[in-house]
């Protein structure tokens, strides 16, 4: 069994570094519609394109030494459209794409459970899947993480619901992917304490680097 799937069926952590946080922020992304553009159940490294602002982003944060997490859910793989090694071959396109741009990531953490999910996979509520924390806490537990003084970004307000449950301070909503249709259905105030913003794309990330560096 694939020790990266963690369960066994639905539940993928890789650890693509040795890093750790160590009490530090992390920069936690959304992958579909964040780093890589919105293609729809994304299946086929052939069809990965880089977002560029998210890997000039995460070179700095790399730079920084703050460690980068994805945080994904993958329905595509709960529903039957694809398999975990399609994820796999997909992931690792990701990163020699991101290679190129002399940005890597440190963690990759990803659901596949779904409520119309096929067999095994069919969870109504799994707490990994996102609006749910698990994924966040699980990275935060694996990354010894700060999660008050980390960010969270995504193109759906499940992103900054996953990270206001986990009590990360700041989320960005980025209008790439579904982010644009998403930014009229975010209430700002249901997320307090975590301050939040919506802007064009992951290149807003610099401002938030600059501040904790």
């Amino acid at each position: 069994m694939d020790e990266r799937l963690i369960d066994g069926v639905g539940l993928w952590c890789e650890r693509l570094t040795s890093a750790h946080a160590s009490g530090r922020p992390v920069l936690f992304l959304d992958r579909d519609g964040v780093i890589v553009e919105e293609v729809g159940y994304l299946a086929r490294r052939e069809d990965v394109r880089i977002v560029d602002a998210a890997a000039v982003a995460i070179r700095r944060a790399n730079e920084l030494g703050i460690c980068v997490v994805v945080i994904t859910n993958q329905s595509g793989i709960g529903r039957g459209f694809f398999g975990w090694d399609d994820f796999d071959r997909v992931q690792h396109r990701i990163s020699e794409l991101l290679a190129l741009k002399d940005a890597h990531l440190d963690l990759v953490v990803a659901c596949g459970y779904h409520p119309d999910g096929i067999g095994e996979f069919c969870r109504a509520d799994h707490p990994w899947r996102k609006p749910n924390n698990g994924m966040v806490m699980a990275a935060a537990s694996c990354l010894k993480a700060d999660l008050s003084c980390s960010l969270m970004v995504g193109d759906k307000v499940i992103d900054l619901e996953a990270a206001r449950a986990s009590g990360i301070g700041t989320g960005i909503l980025v209008r790439t992917g579904h982010g644009a249709a998403e930014a009229h259905t975010l209430e700002t105030r249901r997320l307090e304490p975590m301050k939040v913003s919506i802007c064009n794309d992951a290149s807003a990330i610099g401002l938030w680097l600059n501040e904790i560096s």
